[in-house]
């Protein structure tokens, strides 16, 4: 089948033995995930007749008022929308911001810089004029992460009491940077500091960080939440979309913003997508299971080669991404291309470094996917730029997805030696 050099299949093996003690803790979360998600199924008596096509305006749709239920009730929160329309994370996570922010309020980042592509967004990185929140009157301060990468509980204590920020945002994942991701609990904590103030919200970027814990920030403390249905909560079936979910009154104001004041959430045809959308949240507890095992895979598998993961495999994850420092451009090439090689879709496709619209470096990605831009298929991706770390995530199988790391590795191997 597929031939590796015989370091790499020695790597691999010696990897594997680690990896098996943190498959079973990975197991344990998945079952219990998957069990609240199909409670969630069977307490909103999920039919089939909901996965009828509504056209149009989309009034009354059965299937896609019961799919907001699941979504809330496996969230732990009180309300929710999710819809096809939303084009990526970033546009999810957009419509959240404005439908909750006014001209006056402050957004506090406590996370550190943002992601890319949210920069613009709110304004702190594009010029004026292309409707950002800047735009609009909002303010931004941001409160950086302590030298250790973590949270500064203290900075961020200080500024909730000066700014009163209407809202204290939280990022969950890591993004183009080596720092943690954010445990459920720390966000706990920030949430404590936050409503501290009076009418401040939370909110929380959980992309990549579903089902990753048997807990969700807005069960713990955060008022309001948005992620991406072409990562963990879609499970590789829904084809686009994503969701917000959190308190039923900011909810409703996300749904104004999502189509127009007046209707809200009442519109929306669901042309067809809404079995898509249903199957993929009931496999998306299994799916990520299995992306956090190719994670943690190849994570112990590079530190065989004497490469750096973050995080390293025997420790704690609280998304799904997975970073290796690759030391130079040459072997972070290599590995898109070993990547995509072992990929399903478009195996024999030869990834190249592009300007990609939101980021300010030349990004390379590999993503042989059945749903494009899907990063919950096996995907590796990164900026052109120090520490030449890739970040990967992915794997609608952990089997298949080895495969695709294996090959990753024995291309920087190959590079290596040249």
């Amino acid at each position: 089948m597929f031939k590796y050099d015989e370091r790499i299949e020695k790597f691999a093996k010696t990897a594997l033995e680690k990896a098996k003690p943190y498959f079973e803790r990975i197991d344990e979360i998945t079952e219990y995930n998957q069990q609240k998600v199909l409670k969630a199924f069977i307490d909103n008596r999920v039919s089939e007749a909901m996965f009828g096509v509504s056209t149009g305006y989309g009034y009354g749709d059965r299937g896609r008022e019961a799919l907001d239920a699941v979504v809330a009730q496996s969230m732990g929160a009180e309300d929710a929308i999710i819809r096809h329309q939303f084009t990526c994370g970033t546009h999810t996570l957009g419509t959240a911001l404005f439908g909750l922010l006014r001209p006056g309020d402050t957004m506090l980042v406590v996370t550190g810089r943002p992601y890319d592509t949210i920069c613009p967004v709110i304004g702190i990185t594009e010029k004026k004029g292309q409707g950002s929140l800047a735009d609009f009157g909002i303010n931004y301060a941001q409160v950086d992460l302590n030298s250790d990468g973590l949270l500064n509980y203290e900075a961020i204590k200080k500024a909730v009491d000066e700014i009163k920020p209407r809202m204290v945002y939280v990022q969950l994942s890591r993004g183009y940077t080596i720092r943690k991701s954010f445990s459920v609990a720390e966000i706990s904590k920030v949430a404590e500091i936050a409503h501290s103030c009076e009418n401040t919200i939370v909110m929380v970027d959980n992309c990549y960080g579903e089902f990753v814990e048997k807990t969700e920030p807005t069960e713990c403390g955060a008022d309001i939440m948005a992620g991406s249905l072409i990562k963990n909560p879609g499970g590789g079936i829904a084809r686009s979309g994503g969701y917000i979910c959190g308190k039923k009154e900011l909810v409703e104001l996300c749904a104004y913003r999502y189509s127009v004041a007046g209707l809200g959430r009442e519109v929306g045809a669901s042309l067809g997508n809404t079995r898509e959308m249903f199957m993929g949240w009931f496999n998306a507890p299994h799916v990520t299971g299995e992306t956090l095992k190719t994670a943690v895979f190849s994570a112990a598998l590079f530190e065989e080669m004497g490469f750096e993961a973050t995080p390293k495999f025997d420790e704690s994850r609280h998304d799904i991404v997975q970073a290796i420092k690759l030391e130079n451009s040459e072997n972070l090439i290599a590995f898109c291309k070993g990547l995509q090689s072992g990929s399903p879709i478009d195996s024999f496709v030869v990834p190249e470094p592009w300007d990609m619209p939101g980021y300010p470096n030349k990004v390379i990605m590999a993503a042989g996917a059945f749903t494009g831009g899907s990063t919950v298929e096996l995907s590796g991706d990164a900026p052109l730029r120090a520490p030449f770390a890739v970040w990967h995530q992915g794997g609608l199988n952990f089997h298949s997805a080895k495969v695709g790391i294996m090959l990753a590795a024995q291309q920087v191997l190959r590079t290596m030696n040249k």
